[in-house]
């Protein structure tokens, strides 16, 4: 499976992009190829979004009586999906202590940030998190690699993990990531395409990357 880019093509679209790319360079700077500890931090802020929007959305359709075209509930079982990927990446990497200071920290900042995003401009908020999930599919896929590569082990899966996605007894670590990657593609087209029906886009397609 590919990993669809979706082209900027508004200034919201840009700025999106760009600050998407600007937490990159720090993941990048602060955990390079330990891929295992990475998704621990994100996770962390992944799993922001989904609960700020669904909140958000359902105080909006209280206001103004209206449906909410099931767009909570997708929200909430995106945010509970991400808070598992934390919880079975938990099991596999054991954060030390730095880590988890500096979940506190970036889930803090990322928190309050997106939920000022999310009440100016809604649109932008779920680009933010269309693009964030590119990358996170793009991690996951390095990660994929290193593990195919023998530079990291593929160690058995946790029983969480095993659990969650309904995997085989003898799954292992390759079979969590290639499942998490999947959801994350799940992600990122669905934020893409709020974010699109906001902005008046519709059924809007991915441009090729």
């Amino acid at each position: 499976m590919n990993n669809p880019h979706y082209t900027p093509r508004t200034f919201g679209d840009r700025f999106a992009y760009a600050f998407v790319r600007f937490l990159r360079f720090f993941a990048d700077l602060f955990f390079a190829k330990r891929y295992g500890h990475r998704a621990i931090v994100l996770e962390t802020v992944a799993a922001v979004p989904g609960m700020v929007g669904a909140t958000l959305t359902h105080l909006r359709c209280l206001r103004r009586i209206e449906d909410d075209k099931g767009w909570i509930r997708t929200l909430m079982d995106e945010a509970e999906n991400e808070r598992m990927h934390l919880m079975t990446f938990i099991k596999i990497a054991q954060p030390n202590w730095f880590e988890r200071g500096l979940v506190i920290l970036v889930q803090g900042f990322f928190y309050n940030a997106y939920f000022l995003l999310y009440l100016i401009a809604p649109g932008v908020a779920h680009r933010v998190v269309g693009y964030f999930e590119e990358e996170a599919y793009t991690s996951y896929t390095h990660y994929l690699e290193l593990i195919d590569s023998g530079a990291h082990a593929n160690v058995a899966a946790p029983q969480i993990a095993k659990d969650y996605w309904k995997l085989p007894a003898d799954a292992t670590l390759r079979d969590v990531v290639l499942a998490v990657r999947e959801d994350e593609a799940g992600h990122r087209d669905v934020n893409h395409g709020f974010a699109n029906e906001l902005h008046g886009g519709g059924a809007q397609q991915h441009a090729a990357g």
